[in-house]
């Protein structure tokens, strides 16, 4: 069974499958890519809760920065943000985002329940 929610004519925000929650992309907002980051990842947080799933349970994100110039300062919140000795597989690319503003993004895949 396929599980849609928050599901709007172009996208749902989350969509579950097998035990399986796929996040839409998340973006934050702030001025700079660390404030982007911890306003983006406690988005994630917020549709893991709804998802029925958590950081812990993170298989896999990919992860947009719109300048790799600013990939030590994502990460820097990135490393806070994951619990220990629960990362997930991660890939990290440079990428023009949606709107010139946007300094990062995250896409999210997590076990649930």
């Amino acid at each position: 069974m396929i599980e849609r929610m928050e599901t709007g004519q172009r996208m749902s925000k989350i969509v579950k499958h097998n035990g399986v929650a796929y996040l839409c992309g998340q973006v934050g907002s702030g001025d700079t890519v660390a404030e982007q980051t911890k306003d983006c990842l406690s988005r994630v947080d917020a549709l893991l809760e709804k998802a029925g799933s958590s950081r812990t349970r993170i298989l896999q994100a990919i992860v947009w920065v719109s300048d790799m110039a600013d990939f030590a300062e994502m990460n820097a919140v990135w490393d806070a943000w994951v619990p220990a000795g629960h990362a997930p597989a991660r890939a990290c690319g440079e990428a023009k985002l949606a709107r010139p503003s946007l300094l990062v993004e995250v896409i999210v895949t997590a076990a649930c329940d």
